[in-house]
């Protein structure tokens, strides 16, 4: 995408639910088709865990992913990835070469904790 995306109003942009949590769990995803990850991030009581694989191998290892909040869509339908069911999406920019870096609070915030 070069350019901003179609305009939207407020309430459209109201019906993206995106929280932040912590990633519990991280393991290698060596089935999928691109490089990937399987993660679990928590979302505190309301949402509680929730799994997803991501393509973050440029930057990111399994074992450096617990401990590391994270901001996801949580309300898209759950996709099935391979073999792997993904009910988030966890949210990313692109770098230079195009690989995905997280989008994080930079301070800690609450699992759970809804974007405004």
């Amino acid at each position: 995408m070069s350019g901003p995306g179609e305009t939207i109003g407020f309430d459209d942009f109201l019906k993206l639910d995106v929280r932040a949590g912590t990633v519990v769990r991280a393991e290698p995803y060596p089935q999928a088709r691109k490089p990937a990850i399987k993660i679990w991030v928590d979302f505190g009581d309301d949402l509680g865990v929730r799994k997803t694989s991501a393509q973050l191998t440029a930057h990111y290892t399994p074992e450096s992913l617990p401990g590391r909040q994270v901001a996801a869509v949580v309300n898209f339908p759950a996709k099935q990835i391979g073999k792997f069911m993904s009910e988030i999406l966890v949210l990313g920019f692109p770098d230079a070469q195009g690989s995905v870096v997280l989008l994080t609070p930079d301070k800690s915030v609450p699992n759970g904790g809804r974007l405004f």
